[in-house]
């Protein structure tokens, strides 16, 4: 039901964005990028987090990854990555799924620096093989964000180049 309420969402407030459906899983930074052929950095993963008692989405770059002291500034507490039950129950989505898109309750959603440095991005679309390519600042108007800088380049991997996988 979740790629339903995307959809419905989408053809509601954005009708001229086209979902696309790639049939192969999408559920990774890594397989999102793969079966778009873009770089990882475009992907734009969306995180369920608790910032004490408060839940929000947070949308940022592929190559990036949250940094808790940067998070800590910007929110006001240590962030926590909500487990795979939570986040279905609080977004209608599954985890590899999560987008912005047709929430089942309404949360407050923020989008990282980092997606401004590319013309388009690709966010999920509720499914684990579905997404939608967006200019980011269109994105973050449309579902209502607001900028933070709560990340930073991942460095625990080299990332691979378009369209390769590495182990």
């Amino acid at each position: 039901m979740s790629f339903e309420s995307a959809r419905a969402w989408l053809a509601e407030h954005a009708p001229d964005l086209h979902l696309i459906d790639h049939g192969v899983s999408t559920a990774t930074v890594r397989e999102a990028a793969v079966a778009l052929g873009v770089e990882e950095a475009r992907i734009a993963k969306t995180l369920a987090l608790r910032f004490g008692d408060r839940i929000v989405l947070l949308l940022a770059a592929g190559d990036m990854r949250l940094d808790n002291s940067k998070a800590k500034a910007a929110f006001g507490h240590r962030p926590r990555m909500l487990p795979p039950d939570e986040t279905l129950a609080v977004t209608g989505h599954p985890v590899g799924g999560v987008c912005p898109f047709g929430l089942a309750t309404p949360l407050p959603i923020y989008c990282d620096v980092s997606l401004r440095a590319f013309a388009s991005v690709f966010p999920a679309a509720g499914s684990l093989t579905s997404s939608v390519e967006i200019a980011p600042e269109r994105l973050a108007t449309l579902i209502g964000a607001e900028w933070t800088d709560a990340c930073s380049r991942r460095t625990d991997r080299p990332l691979a180049p378009s369209g390769a996988q590495s182990a």
